[in-house]
């Protein structure tokens, strides 16, 4: 069910449910409430429990004496592995698994491709793990983010990561993408002990594109990689969550892809503990979208939602090839390989002239959200002993409104 959305705004009060093992537990947002007031756990906005990590004890990913390297491929393949048997389970269908090298530029990778599945229209998990000479187009893109990198030589580089999108046939659920990625390049310059100088850093998230917004499903994604992120450090997650909104942006519609999760780009410091937390968000990806599949995969819809998940779609495709950096990135290393790039890009779109969602719809309620993001766990705690039999009715006449 949607509800009311326009009542997630900070500044107007809602009340909002959270199913909990003792029942359920009413909130309160409301900006007038005083800072200290109590919040809902993250726990409680969960629609199935976490799994535990798998990686054998003596994986190489926890051997801190490894070059980080290393330790980052080993991780990438194992995760590929059990997102993609993860996702067969769902579709019933077994991915395409295309091992590509890269023209003897250095390196490749393996792309994991669903496409005319029975749930997924298409749906790609991609590794790579290259190296070579960074040409002047990478090196200025990556000065232009803040680097400091000479440009009129080639810097030997070494990359690897994986990324994930899956689009589904059914508008009722969302698309998800995720990406995680190390980074380690040469400057150009000589150190003092003789020996090039090089930068490395970690970049990555995970985010959610609905094109039918369900409150329930928008703050389960969140909650996951909430908890997933507190584990290593509790100012990460309000944090990237600003920076995935930032991030996700299409200017030219004044309009955020989707409803964000979380992002980081450019972490240099403390690198044993970034690692382990991108080990921790990427090892929640099944946690986060399998449970939201299994209740939205089946649902009944029109021609008409299935017409407007082709115009959000529409919405991904400009975000992905305009402004996307990963893209743009990858399309300027030699030998990339751009069936992998344009992976991304979903099997069928819509562009329509003037696409005008009818006002209190339900497409133009998720529009709404879509410009004014959402702080979904910001959600205060209430005694049920402290609401009037008024409030708790209406609040379950709201809950049980259909779209």
């Amino acid at each position: 069910m949607f509800g009311r959305l326009a009542s997630l705004r900070r500044v107007n009060p809602t009340m909002a449910v959270a199913a909990t093992a003792m029942g359920m537990a009413l909130g309160a947002h409301n900006a007038s409430q005083p800072a200290q007031s109590k919040k809902i756990d993250a726990h409680d906005f969960l629609l199935a429990p976490l799994s535990e990590d798998r990686t054998p004890a003596d994986s190489i990913e926890f051997d801190t004496t490894a070059p980080m390297r290393e330790r980052m491929t080993a991780m990438i393949n194992r995760v590929q592995k059990e997102i993609c048997e993860g996702m067969e389970k769902v579709d019933g269908t077994k991915f395409r698994a295309d091992e590509w090298e890269r023209d003897g530029k250095g390196g490749g990778g393996r792309s994991c491709v669903i496409q005319d599945g029975k749930v997924f229209e298409k749906a790609g998990v991609n590794i790579s793990v290259i190296h070579g000479d960074l040409k002047k187009g990478a090196v200025e893109q990556m000065n232009s983010q803040g680097r400091n990198l000479e440009v009129n030589k080639p810097l030997p580089f070494f990359a690897c990561g994986i990324s994930l999108v899956i689009h589904p046939r059914n508008p009722m659920a969302p698309t998800m993408h995720l990406n995680y990625r190390y980074f380690e390049v040469e400057t150009g310059r000589i150190g003092k002990d003789g020996k090039p100088t090089k930068l490395a850093w970690f970049g990555g998230g995970a985010d959610l594109t609905p094109s039918y917004l369900f409150e329930e499903d928008a703050r389960h994604f969140h909650a996951v990689y909430k908890i997933a992120l507190d584990k290593h450090d509790k100012s990460y997650y309000p944090k990237m969550k600003e920076t995935c909104d930032k991030y996700f942006y299409i200017p030219h519609r004044q309009e955020h892809r989707g409803i964000g999760g979380f992002f980081y780009d450019d972490m240099d410091k403390d690198p044993e503990k970034t690692f382990q937390m991108a080990r921790s968000c990427a090892n929640s990806m099944l946690d986060a979208y399998v449970p939201i599949m299994m209740k939205r995969k089946d649902m009944p819809f029109t021609q008409a939602q299935k017409d407007w998940q082709q115009v959000r779609r529409g919405r991904y495709v400009e975000f992905n090839v305009m402004y996307d950096r990963g893209t743009k990135f990858g399309l300027n290393v030699p030998g990339s390989r751009i069936e992998s790039i344009l992976m991304s890009l979903p099997l069928t779109a819509r562009w329509e002239y003037m696409n005008v969602p009818t006002p209190g719809s339900w497409e133009a309620r998720t529009l709404e959200v879509l410009k004014n993001p959402v702080d979904w766990l910001d959600v205060d705690a209430v005694d049920l002993q402290t609401l009037s039999t008024k409030e708790l009715l209406a609040e379950i006449a709201r809950r049980s409104e259909k779209a």
